[in-house]
């Protein structure tokens, strides 16, 4: 076979396998390589066939006319007496976790997509792992064609948005997703590159859009073909990808990017672009950014990682500046403005962040065993909390694939262990929906929980369809709130707005009012009985009148077992300076009025 003519190319080439024009470059960053060539399907895996140049700069790069699109390869490497292959870093897909680079070029056929996202106030996330969500057969994961058969039913549930559990090559075909062992491919399993890109073109066909989780406070730890990628590394550890010394250390193994490293930083702000430019994705998750941000996550006396900030900083900005309609959300769980602050204010510049501040105290309040232990202080605090002044800097949840595994269930389960369908299950979880579907906040559903779904999350079990058969009404409750919280209805438009006000607060008999109000000044009138009993001609003040019940969590056409009873309209009488209504609450129930 004849050698190919290797020709230098420019740093502004890329990085990877690039096809242009009927020729592919193969670039790649491997400073402290005595020699790099190309082997691979096109030139029979012979070693001396693409040898690539030095541009002494660290990087190697050659074109070839022989190479196509599909073809398997790798780099060779020769480090000193030692050689060996490696998958490209930046390698769009791979055969499999453990096996080799296919060159990909991700032209799809996006038909004039021109989704945006709705505006943040009016989002319904929800959240999803491709391989449990829906899995016809049982044996098999689920994929992304999968997913797409169910777009249908979450576009009919009222969702605009699916956030995706980690899709890059992970070990195995099983997994939460957060073990990448090659962030540029996609998972074979669940379809490789050509799945994902049907599952978004549909979504975005039904309105929905997608979220993609990214991680970059590690990688692996499994798989990975960029430890000691070009043979380098100090203290056996990672080479030139990951730090090489102490602040390696992570909870989930000793690769934590080093983002000293320009080249570094680079190739994750290259990966966060390829998930908006190429897959066309409306925003993106980032796993765990404590970790990116400080050595130990931010646990006491922890040392700061100025890098890090760098790299968050800088993909937000670039991301805003070029496209403003992509939400970016920090799983940082430190409760700090600084994450979701501009960053021409010092911040960090994310879009929204996961909050503490809701779900764990509200959990709580719901999985307390005695009425007299819930303690409604810890629910107000939860429903006022916010970052700076916006209230949808925050995104509000019962229950994510966190909360609902690692010795944690999900809350109707957690509330009664093994009796997860009893009254007082359905009726507290409940409560925990209506809190997060009218607090302000962006919501976000964990897949099933529309339909009560009471098992641990598990990579190895899908989840449990049946049990939608049978709690129908449930779900159509959550599309009733849903369908409220988004504006949808007339009346009650407020949900969506920027404010909330305490209207009035029972201790003794566990009883909670707030008002969610806009800049229009319309509201809408939330009450919530965190109690076992029925409270009848139950008085409380208002600010305003004629207020109209449009929902009643406990109500039968929901669910028969919910409540024996009936709520009636509220009777308001002026008395003197104030206004006073009178109705009945049902034990454990939401009512939503509006005006």
């Amino acid at each position: 076979m004849e050698k190919e003519l290797v020709k230098t190319v420019a740093p502004s080439a890329g990085m990877g396998a690039i096809l242009e024009e009927g020729q592919t470059t193969f670039r790649v960053w491997a400073p402290n390589a005595n020699a790099v060539a190309v082997v691979g399907d096109f030139n029979g895996w012979k070693a001396d066939q693409l040898i690539l140049e030095n541009e002494g700069n660290g990087y190697w790069s050659g074109i070839t006319s022989k190479a196509n699109e599909g073809d398997q390869y790798k780099y060779l490497i020769q480090n000193g007496e030692r050689s060996f292959y490696k998958n490209d870093p930046y390698a769009f897909e791979v055969t499999n976790s453990d096996g080799n680079s296919i060159i990909r070029t991700l032209n799809f056929d996006w038909e004039n997509d021109e989704f945006q996202l709705p505006s943040w106030n009016q989002l319904v996330i929800y959240e999803l792992h491709v391989g449990t969500f829906y899995r016809p057969d049982p044996g098999k994961v689920g994929t992304f064609d999968d997913v797409i058969s169910k777009l249908p039913y979450l576009q009919k549930l009222g969702i605009n948005c699916i956030e995706l559990l980690p899709v890059a090559e992970f070990a195995g075909g099983i997994s939460w997703g957060y073990n990448p062992a090659h962030p540029f491919a996609v998972e074979q399993d669940y379809g490789g590159p050509d799945g994902l890109f049907r599952l978004i073109k549909a979504a975005h066909h039904h309105g929905i859009g997608v979220i993609m989780d990214v991680v970059y406070n590690h990688f692996g730890p499994s798989d990975v073909d960029l430890w000691q990628f070009d043979g380098w590394s100090e203290n056996d550890k990672g080479g030139i990808y990951f730090y090489n010394d102490h602040r390696s250390d992570t909870p989930w193994g000793n690769t934590r990017p080093d983002y000293g490293r320009p080249e570094v930083r680079q190739y994750l702000r290259d990966n966060a672009l390829m998930w908006i430019e190429k897959y066309h994705c409306d925003g993106l998750r980032m796993d765990a950014t404590s970790y990116i941000r400080y050595e130990g996550g931010g646990l006491g006396l922890d040392s700061e990682i100025l890098e890090g900030m760098i790299l968050m900083r800088d993909i937000n900005n670039e991301l805003h500046q070029k496209y403003p309609n992509v939400i970016t959300i920090a799983e940082d769980l430190k409760s700090q403005s600084i994450v979701t602050n501009p960053i021409d204010k010092g911040g960090i510049g994310y879009g929204t962040q996961w909050d503490m501040n809701f779900v764990h105290p509200v959990r709580e309040v719901l999985t307390n065993v005695n009425d007299q232990d819930r303690d409604l202080q810890r629910i107000i605090d939860a429903l006022c909390y916010r970052y700076e002044n916006d209230a949808y800097s925050r995104v509000i949840y019962t229950e994510s694939h966190d909360e609902v595994a690692n010795g944690k269930a999900r809350v109707p389960e957690e509330i009664q262990p093994g009796d997860a369908e009893s009254v007082f299950a359905k009726k507290r979880a409940i409560l925990g929906i209506v809190l997060c579907l009218t607090a302000p906040g962006i919501p976000m559903l964990f897949q099933g929980q529309e339909f009560l779904e009471d098992e641990y999350f598990k990579d190895t079990e899908g989840l449990d369809w049946q049990k939608y058969e049978r709690l129908k009404g449930i779900e159509r409750m959550v599309t009733d709130l849903i369908n409220f919280r988004k504006g949808a209805v007339p009346g009650l438009e407020a949900l969506s707005g920027q404010h909330v006000e305490i209207l009035h607060t029972d201790h003794e008999n566990k009883v909670l009012a707030y008002k969610r109000y806009d800049e229009e000044h319309q509201s809408v009138l939330i009450i919530l009985n965190f109690s076992s009993q029925d409270l009848q001609n139950y008085e409380l003040q208002l600010q305003e009148d004629n207020w109209q019940l449009r929902f009643n969590s406990t109500w039968k056409g929901y669910d028969d077992s919910l409540s024996d009873l009936e709520v009636a309209a509220m009777e308001i009488e002026q008395l003197e300076n104030k206004l006073e209504g009178k109705l009945d609450i049902p034990a454990y129930g939401a009512l939503i009025f509006s005006r």
